[in-house]
C-alpha cells in the first residue's frame, strides 16, 4: 500500500500559501494551440538540494523515505545548521501548512541558479526572484512574506550544505540512478502527445508544447509543478507515474478564477458541503490541500487526469487509486470523474471550467450528491 500511495501523491504548490486557486500563466494576446508535445527530461542539483531541506529537518513524514540518507548526512551539521533546519520546518509546514520543498522549488524556478553558491546569493538578493514570481500566476503576497521570513534559517541551511560537501555527495549518490532513470525513460515518453488532450479539455493553448520533466531523488512522495510547463518527479517512479504526472502538473491551475467571477463564487458554494469540508477539516496537513480552495483544484485537476490518462491506456484502477490516495480525501474528485463519465466530457464537446460551473448550478455536486456520487462509485 506505501508503494502504490507513494508513486502518486500530486500537490498544487501553489494553492498551498495563497488563499484563492490562482490564474492561468498569462498567455500570448493570440496563442495558438498545439498539435505536438516536446518532452525533457533532466537531472537537477538544485531542486533535489530544496527536497532534501525536508527530511534534513528531521520531519518523521519524510524520514520513512530517507532514513539512510539522514543517517549518513545529519550527524555531520552543527547544531545551529539543524536548528536552522528545524525552524524551517516550523515555519513552513508547521504555522503555515505548506511543504518546504514546494514552496522553495516553485520559487527558485523563478531563478537561473544552479549551484549552491547561485543558489546563497539568490537568498541574499530576492528582489529579481520576487519580480520574476510577480509574472507568473503563482505569486501571492501571503508566500512571499513566508519564504521572506525564512531567508536566513534558508541561507544558514544552504551555507552548511556547502560546507559538508553536499554537491559532492549528490554527485556520487544520485546523479548516476537519476542519469539510468533517464535513459530508460526518454526512449518512451515521445510516443506521447499529451499537451493537444489538454489544451482540448481546458479549452486554452498552453504557454509552450515543451514539458521538461526533472527527476530527482529526494523529491519523494511529491510531484511538485513550478513555473512554466515543468514540474519535478522522483527517479524511481514507473513510466505509467511519470506520464500521468505530467499530464496531472500541466493541468494547474485548471481555469482561470481571477477572470471568472462567477465559477470563483460557485466553487466557495462547496463550503456548504459538509462531506468535503469534513475533508479538508480532517487530514494529515502533510499532505497538502490545507484549504478548501487547495483541494477543490486538486481534485478538479486529478478527475481531468484520470479522464485523459485512460486513452492512452494508462487509467489504472481508480477505485483503489482514490481509496488509498491521501487516505481518501479527494472526493470531489471521485464525484467529478463519476459525472465526467455520465456525460461523456471526454468526447471534448465542452471545456472543463464551463462543465465544472455547470456541474455545481445544476446541484449535481450540492444536496448530498457528492457523498451519493462517492457510495456509488466505490459500491462497484
Amino acid at each position: 500500500m506505501l508503494m502504490q500511495k507513494r508513486w502518486c501523491i500530486l500537490f498544487a504548490v501553489f494553492a498551498v500559501f495563497a488563499g484563492l486557486a490562482t490564474p492561468l500563466l498569462a498567455q500570448e494576446p493570440h496563442a495558438a494551440f498545439h498539435a505536438t508535445t516536446d518532452w525533457d527530461l533532466q537531472p537537477s542539483f538544485m531542486f533535489d538540494t530544496l527536497c532534501a531541506l525536508n527530511f534534513l529537518s528531521g520531519d518523521p513524514y519524510y524520514l520513512k523515505f530517507y532514513q539512510p540518507d539522514y543517517d549518513r548526512l545529519f550527524p555531520r551539521l552543527r547544531p545551529e545548521e539543524r536548528a536552522a533546519f528545524a525552524s524551517l520546518k516550523h515555519r513552513i509546514k508547521d504555522q503555515n501548512g505548506g511543504i518546504i520543498s514546494a514552496q522553495f522549488a516553485l520559487y527558485f524556478s523563478a531563478t537561473d541558479a544552479e549551484s549552491l553558491d547561485d543558489m546563497i546569493r539568490v537568498v541574499k538578493h530576492s528582489s529579481t526572484m520576487q519580480r520574476n514570481l510577480k509574472a507568473t500566476s503563482y505569486y501571492s503576497d501571503d508566500g512571499w512574506k513566508v519564504y521572506d521570513e525564512s531567508r536566513g534559517d534558508l541561507e544558514v541551511a544552504l551555507k552548511a550544505l556547502k560546507r559538508i560537501d553536499f554537491e559532492a555527495d549528490w554527485e556520487k549518490q544520485v546523479r548516476p540512478r537519476v542519469e539510468k532513470a533517464r535513459a530508460a525513460m526518454a526512449q518512451d515518453l515521445p510516443k506521447y502527445n499529451v499537451i493537444p488532450r489538454i489544451e482540448s479539455a481546458l479549452g486554452s493553448p498552453s504557454p509552450s508544447n515543451r514539458i521538461t520533466v526533472y527527476l530527482l531523488y529526494y523529491s519523494e512522495p511529491h510531484g511538485i509543478k513550478i513555473t512554466g510547463t515543468r514540474f519535478l518527479t522522483h527517479y524511481s517512479y514507473p513510466f505509467r507515474i511519470v506520464l500521468r504526472n505530467a499530464i496531472h502538473e500541466m493541468m494547474h491551475p485548471p481555469y482561470d478564477l481571477a477572470h471568472d467571477a462567477d465559477l470563483r463564487a460557485s466553487l466557495q458554494s462547496l463550503r456548504a458541503d459538509a462531506f468535503l469540508m469534513d475533508k479538508v477539516e480532517h487530514h494529515n496537513p502533510s499532505f497538502g490541500y490545507n484549504t478548501l480552495e487547495g483541494l477543490e483544484e486538486e481534485d478538479c485537476v486529478q478527475a481531468l487526469e484520470q479522464i485523459l490518462a485512460e486513452p492512452f491506456g494508462m487509467g489504472g484502477d481508480p477505485r483503489r487509486y482514490w481509496k488509498e490516495q491521501d487516505d481518501g480525501i479527494h472526493v470531489l474528485a471521485v464525484a467529478l470523474y463519476s459525472l465526467m463519465k455520465q456525460q461523456h466530457f471526454a468526447d471534448g464537446h465542452e471545456a472543463f471550467p464551463v462543465f465544472l460551473k455547470r456541474m455545481i448550478r445544476s446541484r449535481a455536486l450540492s444536496n448530498g450528491h457528492m457523498q451519493e456520487l462517492n457510495r456509488a462509485f466505490f459500491a462497484k
